[in-house]
């Protein structure tokens, strides 16, 4: 009796791997992962298959290795012998030296801000942090609560005109994102959070370069603390 022709796959796709763009359509195979990996969707300790992420964004092999090399660079993969690219895990000490260097950069940066900004320019963002945001806590709404300082970081980094250190913030802050999200909603921290903000546009507004830096650094400071004394709930 002959036997029936068997189906040939046309591709092997490993179960549940779908394709994230439309065929002909180029994507950031990196930038994707990055966000994946700052808001937690890739936890620390998550595989990064070469063979799956291929399939899945319709690109060849090569190219994954090049943007798993990119976020290796930047800290937020490591690669295995024998096990291969993986979600870096941080502990305290290096989430520590991370807001160390926050300390200082964001302080920088602030700084150059006051100089830099036109008459008016934080006229806005003092609106917004006043009743809205103080809103936004009685609520419980952390995700406008947290859109609010992802504003007024994108202003800082605007108005300071200094690429670099933008450049070497952005690689810092990505790696505890998800640490940000996790501290604001311990006791009186996002209150304490708010209230100096507040202080910092007060001194931006008055072009008060040096104020604002000393300002952003207590915040930087006694937030570094809080991780220190929460870590097992942070990190």
């Amino acid at each position: 009796m002959p036997r029936s022709p068997v189906p040939q796959s046309a591709s092997p796709t490993p179960s549940g791997v779908k394709p994230t763009k439309p065929a002909g359509e180029r994507v950031d195979v990196a930038q994707v992962l990055r966000r994946r990996i700052a808001n937690h969707d890739l936890p620390p300790g998550s595989k990064l298959k070469e063979v799956e992420l291929s399939l899945e964004f319709g690109v060849p092999r090569p190219r994954i290795r090049e943007a798993l090399s990119t976020l290796e660079e930047r800290g937020l993969v490591e690669r295995i012998p024998n096990k291969g690219a993986v979600v870096m895990r941080l502990d305290l000490d290096q989430v520590l030296a991370i807001y160390e260097a926050r300390e200082a950069l964001e302080g920088l940066c602030v700084r150059l801000a006051a100089e830099r900004s036109p008459p008016g320019y934080w006229d806005d963002l003092c609106v917004l942090f006043g009743e809205p945001m103080l809103g936004y806590l009685k609520a419980g709404d952390f995700e406008s609560f947290l859109a609010g300082h992802e504003k007024l970081r994108t202003r800082v980094f605007t108005a300071a005109k200094n690429a670099v250190v933008q450049g070497m913030l952005d690689s810092i802050l990505e790696r505890t994102q998800m640490i940000v999200r996790r501290t604001i909603i311990l006791p009186g921290r996002a209150e304490r959070g708010l209230e100096q903000n507040r202080a910092v546009l007060a001194a931006l507004q008055r072009g008060d370069g040096e104020e604002a830096e000393q300002l952003r650094k207590l915040n930087l400071r006694e937030a570094k603390e809080c991780v220190r004394e929460f870590h097992k709930f942070v990190i």
